[in-house]
Order: C-alpha cells, then sequence, then structure tokens
C-alpha cells in the first residue's frame, strides 16, 4: 500500500477524499470512454485530471484517444505540471488544470471536452465574453442555487496555443467571479470541475443540456 493510499485512507484534505493513484487512473480511464461514447472528445481533443493529494495530480498524457485510455496514458504530476516517474508528456494544457487546483483546494477532479455544441455557440455568439443561461431548472445542480429563477455566466475566453497566458486570465476571472462553474473556450471546447469525477461528469451533462438547448434556441431565432 503506497503513502497516497494510507493517507486517503486515514482523513480527507482540503474538502475532498485523497485518493490513491490506481483508483483516479481508473476513474478517468471510465470518465473517457464516457465521453467518447457521447461525442464529446473526438480523436485526440480533450484532457482530464484528478487530484491526488495536496501536492501531486493525476493527468492524462498527451495526445491519447480518450475512448481508449488505460493506466499506462494516466501520469502523476506535481501542481507545476512536472511528471513523476515516466518520459511521457502530459497534456498541453496541463498548466490550466494545476492553475486550477492551486487556486481552489475544493477541486477534486477536471474535465475538459470538446463539445461541439459548446464550439458552435462560441462561433455563433462572436465576440461575446460570456455565455448567459436563466431559468433552467438544471441549474439546481450546482452549488448555492435552489430555483430555475436563477442566472448562471459562463465566461467564454479567446483560444491561445499560449496556455499560461491562458490560466493567468482564467485565473484572474475566477478570482473576481468566485461563482463560476466551468468556462469555454472560443472555437476549442469547455472546462469544468468538482469535488471529485462522480460531480464533475454530472456538471458535464448538466452544460451540455444547457448548451444544446441554447443553440436551438438562438438557431431558431436566428439571432443572439
Amino acid at each position: 500500500m503506497n503513502l497516497i493510499t494510507i493517507f486517503a485512507i486515514l482523513f480527507p484534505i482540503f474538502g475532498f477524499q485523497a485518493i490513491s493513484f490506481e483508483k483516479a487512473a481508473e476513474e478517468i480511464v471510465q470518465a473517457g470512454i464516457s465521453l467518447n461514447h457521447h461525442q464529446l472528445c473526438p480523436a485526440t481533443s480533450g484532457n482530464f485530471s484528478q487530484r491526488l493529494d495536496e501536492q501531486l495530480i493525476a493527468v492524462t498524457a498527451s495526445g491519447k484517444h480518450k475512448g481508449e485510455l488505460t493506466a499506462e496514458d494516466i501520469l502523476i504530476a506535481d501542481l507545476e505540471g512536472k511528471v513523476q516517474g515516466s518520459e511521457k508528456k502530459p497534456s498541453a494544457e496541463t498548466a490550466l488544470h494545476t492553475m486550477l487546483y492551486k487556486q481552489n483546494s475544493e477541486i477534486g477532479a477536471i474535465l475538459h471536452t470538446h463539445s461541439t455544441n459548446g464550439i458552435v455557440l462560441t462561433r455563433l455568439l462572436g465576440f461575446d465574453t460570456s455565455l448567459i443561461t436563466e431559468g433552467y431548472e438544471i441549474h439546481k445542480i450546482f452549488p448555492n442555487i435552489g430555483t430555475h429563477e436563477s442566472r448562471i455566466e459562463t465566461p467564454i475566453f479567446e483560444n491561445t496555443q499560449d496556455i499560461p497566458v491562458l490560466a493567468a486570465k482564467v485565473s484572474t476571472y475566477l478570482e473576481e467571479h468566485p461563482l463560476t462553474f466551468g468556462f469555454l473556450i472560443h472555437g476549442h471546447g469547455f472546462y469544468t470541475w468538482g469535488k471529485d469525477m462522480k460531480e464533475v461528469k454530472n456538471r458535464i451533462e448538466a452544460f451540455e443540456q444547457l448548451f444544446e438547448c441554447e443553440l436551438k434556441i438562438r438557431t431558431a431565432h436566428g439571432s443572439k
């Protein structure tokens, strides 16, 4: 039994339950199968991670098909993105994951998809910097929302290959808007997070319904 496993058994930390690398890898592999089945991570797109303890995360390796992941495709990295015990490269967007973990100690898992609905919405919204959804029952899945009479603002960031710059912009936004549950990247995809893999998968499903509804409404109306 390794130290991470022992630590997880003894006590939870930072508002989430620390887990073994083996369990995290299995949950990430299963998330990949599920998201690929729903066509949310075509080809080798997307990246996933899960917090192991206060210093380490499990994260998908770069260039792997998310519907065909194995435990060997999951790496251990520290919160600076440095891989431990492997020569494989982590996802190119690992800096976004590590920024989120460092900024919010309650985050236990992160999923990044290439949702077609989300991508098309960012194209449709043009230069808008956020997607506003109002009046949806599914809003109640998010913390501190107990009614459909609610409003959620999901920011949209411009796409860039300079991930540290993007991470800094997202970090600043989240500091100023702590009740944010995910973000879109223009023409690229979507990020959301949760205390564990179960919660973040539920949030993916909730956001997908919001994206699909908004896309259909805006397309039918022929306007924003």
